[in-house]
């Protein structure tokens, strides 16, 4: 399956992509808002599924705040980057086929892992985030808006699946919500079986 990612993007581009990252934080460029928003929504000492982990850089924060993370990517060269920091439990997996066999209390599928899926494969995606969230478990994506999934796309896929939605801001600062912003920020919850 060729992802939106494989089709913009050469493997020369994961190269970059690290190395844009790198340079970032060698400037002292602030990388941790996502892990900051995540850190709020979860409780202490969660396990979190970094869905399209990249580099590694949003797990490895949210450990250093004390959560086990494990990390999933589908690109190998950026799993492998990621596989450099060892608080990192790192597969390489396909989200629309993922099976880790375990459950963890939160998600997160940030830096635009949604709209860069193959088109019409963001639900089965969904799916097996569900299916890998405890009762009561929090989900948190975040991409820009001016995709081809639209946030309209993704609040259906969230109900069909079975998610509900509680949160949407315009940033991972929690600035609020407007129709017309830049970034879509969401935090959706799968919904405690009652016994």
């Amino acid at each position: 399956m060729t992802t939106r990612w494989q089709a913009e993007n050469s493997a020369d581009d994961s190269a970059r992509y690290i190395e844009r990252f790198d340079r970032l934080a060698e400037r002292g460029v602030d990388l941790h808002g996502e892990a900051r928003m995540v850190d709020a929504v979860v409780s202490p000492a969660s396990s979190i599924l970094d869905a399209g982990c990249g580099t590694g850089r949003l797990g490895v924060e949210l450990a250093r705040r004390g959560h086990r993370v494990t990390a999933v990517d589908l690109d190998p060269v950026l799993a492998e980057a990621a596989r450099a920091h060892p608080e990192l439990d790192v597969h390489v997996a396909d989200l629309t086929t993922l099976d880790l066999g375990r459950t963890f209390d939160a998600a997160v599928a940030a830096g635009n892992v949604l709209v860069f899926m193959k088109p019409g494969t963001e639900r089965a995606a969904l799916q097996r985030i569900w299916a890998h969230l405890t009762d009561g478990g929090v989900f948190v994506t975040g991409f820009a808006t001016d995709r081809e999934y639209t946030v309209d796309m993704l609040d259906e896929d969230l109900a069909a699946v079975g998610f509900v939605l509680e949160h949407r801001f315009a940033t991972w600062d929690l600035r609020p919500w407007r129709a017309d912003a830049d970034w879509a920020v969401t935090v959706a919850r799968k919904p405690t079986l009652l016994a």
